[in-house]
């Protein structure tokens, strides 16, 4: 009772003109920033901060919080469109929505990416209103030794992402973390790997790498006229909607993906990573994957979409942002002079469940948004590749410059293309490497983080029980992927 009662209030407060219309202006500007490569939700709400100091607070957190699961839509369509992350959580869904564009089915693609949003968003806001608190003291029960072992786990199932050999796959996240090792130690602050080059102390820039692997690297191997142009037919309503087939398909993986997606502190990226390296663990056919299969766009899209709703567990409930997006929605509440924390939804409840039922209003209106607006979005493949190339050069541009102000990254962009290129030739996967890139300093500060408390001794991982499944887990998965290679070799050897 108490619950619907709290809904109720939230409806209330959600319902007001002013806030629907600030809810309407976040999740379009969020999907049109979001399919603008390169942008991200990022530096959309840092450029929209100072716009909310006029703004009630609820008003100013719906607005951001729209922006930023907005975002999450939008970067779908520039990686099925074009092969163009709009941000590093959309990377993964170029894997198979670029051949499932290229194969004429543009439209569905896109069709199918926002019912998975909407799925993900809606099962991870039922999973934030039912179990918020449950989900806040689980979070609180990890400690560094058993995110150490979650994310090697994630690293060791990263290994499977690619359509190639898993070998290679784990080299190419070993590769990520090495890259994520460059910059400032943050124990020590001793500068690793720069070369004494200033511009690197803060590290390789995020989406300078997503941009270079993934749209640098496609304009390069297009250009050298190793694709053929795309199929586009006439889209309608009608030749959106997938097949009985596609979608019987598309529906588990949502579930899954959904379900990884709501745990506490996974975070967009990651959740997406690992989606779809589940996905093709459990299919029946793996060899589908990378050639245009719809689990591996609905199930990193449900992936995202419901990790960018359960974000904001840790942040309002414990007052932790899980990454930069959620440390800049902290900062708005503090400006309106608001504390983060377990006092928030007993000091502010109308603030917190008007929030909450925005999201879900705020989901449906991006459905409404998008799906009339596949057609104009597919309409872009008519688009002559000699005129779309410079165009796309100039976003990744404009969208890597965006994040810090500074040229250097443009030549880093540059560099991680011709880089992604070379990958291409060679058949190496480049999205394990971004994940590597991703989890490595997590990796890495949450091992320093677990031996310091042990004093050196590495037995914590293996004394604690959540960390000690999850490397049981890790071993098992490292050894049934080195058997399968062997076997593939043995039989490779008697042909």
């Amino acid at each position: 009772m108490e619950l619907f009662n709290n809904l109720l209030m939230g409806l209330q407060v959600a319902s007001d003109p002013t806030i629907l219309w600030y809810c309407f202006l976040g999740v379009f500007l969020g999907t049109a920033v979001g399919v603008l490569p390169g942008i991200g939700a990022l530096a959309a709400i840092s450029l929209l901060l100072p716009m909310t100091y006029h703004m009630s607070p609820t008003a100013a957190i719906v607005m951001l919080a729209g922006v930023y699961y907005g975002a999450q839509y939008g970067g779908s369509t520039a990686s099925i469109l074009m092969n163009l992350p709009g941000g590093p959580a959309s990377a993964v869904t170029c894997l198979d929505g670029y051949p499932m564009a290229k194969n004429g089915k543009a439209g569905i693609a896109l069709f199918i990416t926002t019912i998975a949003s909407l799925v993900g968003a809606m099962i991870g806001l039922v999973l934030l209103v039912l179990f918020s608190p449950a989900i806040a003291e689980v979070g609180l029960k990890f400690g560094p030794a058993e995110l150490f072992a979650m994310m090697v786990l994630g690293l060791v199932a990263a290994s499977s992402m690619g359509t190639g050999s898993p070998v290679k796959g784990l080299a190419m996240v070993v590769m990520g973390v090495l890259l994520g090792m460059v910059g400032t130690d943050v124990n020590s602050g001793a500068a690793r790997f720069t070369f004494d080059i200033p511009e690197l102390m803060d590290g390789i820039n995020l989406v300078a790498l997503a941009m270079g692997l993934f749209g640098v690297a496609e304009v390069v191997r297009n250009i050298h006229g190793q694709d053929d142009s795309q199929k586009v037919e006439k889209v309608t309503l009608r030749s959106m909607i997938p097949a009985r087939e596609e979608m019987r398909r598309s529906y588990p993986a949502m579930l899954r993906g959904s379900a990884l997606g709501a745990l506490p502190g996974v975070g967009p990226s990651i959740a997406a990573f690992m989606s779809y390296a589940i996905e093709k663990r459990v299919a029946k056919d793996p060899s589908q994957f990378g050639q245009g299969a719809v689990q591996g766009i609905s199930a990193p899209e449900s992936a995202n979409n419901a990790a960018a709703q359960t974000a904001f567990v840790p942040s309002l409930s414990l007052g932790i942002p899980g990454d930069a997006v959620m440390a800049i929605m902290l900062g708005a509440l503090i400006i309106h002079g608001i504390t983060p924390g377990p006092m928030l939804i007993n000091e502010q409840p109308e603030m917190f469940w008007g929030l909450v039922v925005s999201f879900a209003i705020g989901n449906l209106m991006l459905v409404l948004l998008n799906i009339p607006t596949i057609s104009i979005w597919v309409s872009l493949l008519r688009i002559p590749f000699t005129w779309l190339y410079p165009a796309i050069l100039v976003f990744v541009a404009l969208g890597v410059y965006s994040v810090n102000n500074n040229h250097f990254d443009i030549y880093m962009v540059a560099g991680l293309g011709v880089l992604g290129y070379l990958f291409m030739l060679l058949r190496f996967e480049a999205a394990p490497l971004l994940l590597g890139y991703i989890l490595g300093p997590m990796v890495e500060e949450n091992l320093r983080r677990a031996l310091l408390l042990s004093r050196g001794d590495p037995v914590i991982f293996f004394d604690r029980p959540i960390s000690a499944t999850l490397l049981y887990v890790t071993l098992a998965m490292l050894g049934w992927t080195l058997f399968k290679f062997l076997r593939r070799s043995l039989r490779t050897s008697h042909i």
